[in-house]
């Protein structure tokens, strides 16, 4: 599946599918870029669960990770993953229907 831009050069959607937590430093560099909520930052507590983060249970907090949180709303700009300094974003072009 490709798409074109306005003036009608090709493009193709490079959609972001997962980001690896294990990677991931939760910078928030990429959720500045994408104006369309695809990801969210969330807190990873002592038992490896992740947690919506607020101020209460900040000290429970071990690390804060980006994860997904609307794949779907995903344009595939591609700009997340040109801000991530980790290196922990996969992306995956879109499928064409029937293949």
């Amino acid at each position: 599946m490709s798409f074109a831009t306005r003036d009608g050069r090709g493009w193709m959607p490079d959609y972001l599918v997962s980001i690896d937590s294990g990677k991931c430093i939760g910078c928030g560099r990429c959720f500045k870029v994408c104006g369309r909520h695809v990801m969210i930052l969330k807190g990873i507590n002592e038992e490896g669960d992740l947690v919506e983060l607020d101020s209460d249970e900040d000290d429970e907090i071990e690390k804060k990770v980006m994860v997904m949180n609307d794949e779907g709303a995903c344009i595939g700009c591609g700009a997340c993953a040109r801000v991530c300094p980790a290196n922990c974003q996969t992306h995956a072009p879109a499928v064409a229907e029937g293949a």
